[in-house]
């Protein structure tokens, strides 16, 4: 089922950051793949705004701008919202020109095309969602999103806590230090240490290179939880869709974004104080002033004179 472009739902976002080059958009309205859309293009197939257009980096707002298929305007597809265990050895691309196995030929029975969001190399393994919603695909990968993603890590040797920590706090690499990480030891062989790393970045190669920053090799590597999806039910090389659930979590933002960050600064802030002035109004119900206090007031609760009173006071001498 397609459905018109018209009735998708309107993106709020800046003009500037809606627009996207002519190849990307025809890509993620589901007709096909990036490069089957260059060729598209190329063949002078399609028009934006009723103008033949030959150049795939032309930049569009999909939103604004009429992009038409051999004189038809194209159309959003139904959404898919799918993800895939991907074994070693699968390339995370539509086709490859040397043959080699892609993670398209696992999605037998999947009607629309689908794109992947973000990348795992050929010889790492584990969860990736594949989807054509780009606006979903855009926040998922997006830094500002700090959606985590959780890697079980092999080292090439035994690694410190120190070499640990290093990962934790963050390392410098080639395009700039990386932000800090959750560093979890699972355990140690007589060679190698095991341990899983939660990151919020998604630069190229970035788990296996941080590990290089530390003098070692990753000898395998799993990603095995994206936000809240997890890997356990999911056999290796099998797709399962995501439910409406997993979907609306996904999209929430994430509690390591900055804005969250400050919010819960404020929390914690507030909390401390009250729970300091509770402390502080414990202290003095427990001294002195406060006893005194008390032994002044009973007299009042028993009575401001006659027998009552004088027993009151005896009995707050004896106290």
């Amino acid at each position: 089922m397609r459905t018109s472009r018209d009735n998708q739902p309107r993106d709020n976002r800046p003009e500037e950051n809606r627009k996207r080059t002519l190849d990307r958009v025809i890509s993620k309205f589901g007709l096909g793949s990036r490069t089957e859309a260059r060729s598209w293009i190329g063949a002078g197939r399609v028009t934006v705004n009723g103008k033949k257009i030959q150049s795939p980096d032309l930049w569009v707002d999909p939103d604004v701008d009429k992009v038409a298929l051999d004189g038809r305007p194209i159309t959003a597809s139904e959404k898919q919202y799918l993800l895939l265990y991907k074994p070693k050895g699968y390339l995370t691309t539509y086709k490859d020109p040397e043959g080699r196995p892609t993670i398209y030929d696992l999605l037998g029975g999947v009607k629309e095309f689908v794109f992947p969001v973000g990348r795992l190399d050929q010889d790492t393994t584990g969860l990736l969602m594949l989807t054509n919603d780009g606006g979903f695909g855009d926040y998922i990968t997006s830094p500002e999103s700090k959606v985590p993603k959780t890697y079980l890590v092999k080292s090439s040797q035994l690694l410190s806590e120190d070499q640990l920590e290093q990962l934790r706090r963050g390392v410098t690499l080639s395009d700039g230090p990386t932000a800090p990480a959750v560093v979890k030891r699972i355990r140690d062989s007589q060679k190698y240490t095991f341990f899983e790393i939660t990151i919020t970045e998604g630069r190229n190669r970035q788990v296996r290179r941080m590990v290089e920053a530390l003098g070692a090799k990753v000898l395998k590597l799993v990603r095995v939880r994206i936000g809240t999806l997890e890997i356990a039910g999911l056999e290796i090389g099998k797709y399962r869709p995501l439910t409406a659930e997993e979907i609306r979590t996904l999209r929430k933002p994430s509690r390591g974004s900055g804005h969250s960050d400050r919010r819960a600064d404020r929390r914690g802030d507030r909390r401390g104080d009250q729970e300091k002035d509770q402390q502080r109004d414990r202290q003095q119900d427990a001294g002195p002033r406060a006893k005194v206090r008390r032994e002044a007031e009973r007299p009042r609760r028993s009575g401001s004179s006659g027998r009552g009173a004088n027993e009151t006071r005896r009995r707050g001498r004896n106290d």
